[in-house]
């Protein structure tokens, strides 16, 4: 046997969706002819029995001269031989009219009903079913007025032909929608099935596709572009910190063999050996001392410390910063001046973010030559609290900015200070943590600046 397999849109949600609401329309649509049509029908039927019975008891109350000519005008105004009439006597001979004979069992003087009859005149003999009410005259006579069912049954198929008319267009309509919803959301999972068998693939640079309309496949490539350009980022940088770690802690590492092995091999004495093991150990600090920091930014960038998150002034941590820094400023003979007068709240983590200004701070004392200056002062703009640090040192090359809160990145004007090029790592994870901005001015003399969102008391 074979099986007929359906085109792929047919399987799809949307396609089966739309059919299911088009089909809602148009039992909606039929429901309502349904009742168009029986109300129709009450309603032709109503006026009918009103119409033959008024006509009966008017025929009725007239003379038997009177009767014939009402009965010959009726037929006269009949073109659509829809009206039939006949006058028949006690035993049922047809007097005028053109019924040809009584309907067997016909109720007299009784309420209007369908009932067979034979139609008899210049064009034949036809029979029809009519909606007929008869009446006993004075004389016994009998009369019977009728109305053929071919009227309504020419009214019927008006109503189920407009509700033909009306169904299929709109069963069409709705199959043709489905159609063509059903292939334009499998053309974008289409889309988005192969980018992401590309980015799987490790093609990080591929995106999804956007349209600019706003529409819910628009909005979700928006959220994953934007989560695959932080993947793509954090992919970078993990490339990029694991050959730098591996870079510096290969070179206090090797330092510190050579200088064991070299001990081992050259000393003399107990006290060459003891400088020996102490320059190693040295080494050892060095590399213990990068382990400890990568292991400090990853926790904060793993912290889960926003809940213990309280309101902070950054009046206050301005200057105890500027207390602990002074001291250290003067020793270099470097100018140094805190600026907190602005009372400024924002939410976060004390220490964190005194340790993210701290190491602002540290930077700018470090790399500014003595006689130099440096200030450290608190703002409010725009809403925010801003912790501004500003230097007269060697600055930032304007192709450095981006690069300077790179794991273990140096410019070369730094690589002769001692560290470990980690310190503004350590600030970028803490101001990520808080949601809030980080930057770094270039050129000559170095601005740098932390603003986080004020909150109310």
């Amino acid at each position: 046997m074979f099986s007929v397999r359906l085109p792929e849109f047919t399987r799809t949600t949307t396609f089966r969706w739309t059919l299911i609401i088009s089909s809602a329309f148009a039992l909606a649509i039929f429901a309502s002819f349904a009742f168009v049509y029986v109300q129709a029908i009450y309603d032709i039927l109503s006026r009918i029995d009103a119409a033959v019975t008024n006509e009966a008891a008017t025929i009725s109350h007239e003379t038997p001269e009177q009767r014939l000519e009402s009965i010959a005008e009726r037929m006269r105004q009949d073109p659509r031989r829809v009206k039939p009439i006949g006058l028949f006597s006690a035993d049922g001979k047809r007097i005028a009219g053109n019924i040809e004979s009584l309907p067997a069992n016909l109720p007299i003087d009784a309420a209007p009903q369908d009932l067979p009859i034979v139609r008899i005149d210049a064009f034949g003999r036809e029979p029809q079913m009519a909606r007929a009410t008869a009446r006993r005259l004075a004389d016994g006579d009998v009369l019977l007025v009728a109305w053929s069912n071919d009227y309504n049954n020419e009214i019927t198929e008006i109503i189920k032909r407009g509700l033909a008319l009306a169904i299929i267009p709109a069963l069409s309509l709705g199959f043709a929608a489905a159609i063509f919803l059903s292939i334009r959301t499998q053309k974008r999972v289409d889309d988005v099935n192969r980018r992401v068998q590309r980015i799987v693939a490790g093609q990080l640079r591929e995106r999804l596709a956007t349209k600019g309309v706003n529409d819910p496949f628009d909005r979700l490539a928006v959220i994953v572009n934007g989560m695959l350009d932080e993947i793509e980022a954090l992919v970078q940088s993990m490339a990029g910190a694991g050959d730098d770690i591996a870079h510096d802690l290969r070179t206090p590492l090797t330092r510190a063999r050579v200088m064991l092995e070299r001990a081992r091999q050259n000393a003399t004495t107990l006290e060459e050996l003891r400088k020996s093991v102490d320059q190693a150990i040295v080494g050892l600090d060095q590399s213990l001392a990068i382990i400890t920091a990568l292991l400090r930014i990853t926790e904060i960038e793993h912290s889960r410390r926003r809940a213990a998150f309280s309101d902070i002034a950054l009046g206050d941590l301005v200057r105890e910063v500027g207390d602990l820094y002074e001291p250290i400023a003067e020793d270099k003979r470097v100018g140094f001046k805190v600026g907190a007068d602005a009372e400024a709240i924002v939410r976060g983590d004390r220490d964190l973010l005194f340790e993210a200004v701290a190491n602002l701070v540290d930077n700018a004392v470090k790399f500014t030559p003595e006689g130099g200056r440096v200030e450290l002062n608190l703002a409010r703009e725009g809403g925010e609290g801003i912790v501004r640090v500003h230097d007269s040192g060697p600055g930032i090359a304007a192709a450095e900015r981006d690069l300077v809160a790179r794991r273990f990145y140096r410019s070369d004007k730094s690589r002769s200070d001692p560290g470990l090029g980690l310190g503004l790592s350590l600030v970028a994870a803490i101001v990520k943590l808080h949601g809030f901005r980080f930057a770094i001015s270039a050129g000559p003399g170095c601005v740098a600046e932390i603003a986080g969102p004020l909150t109310s008391r």
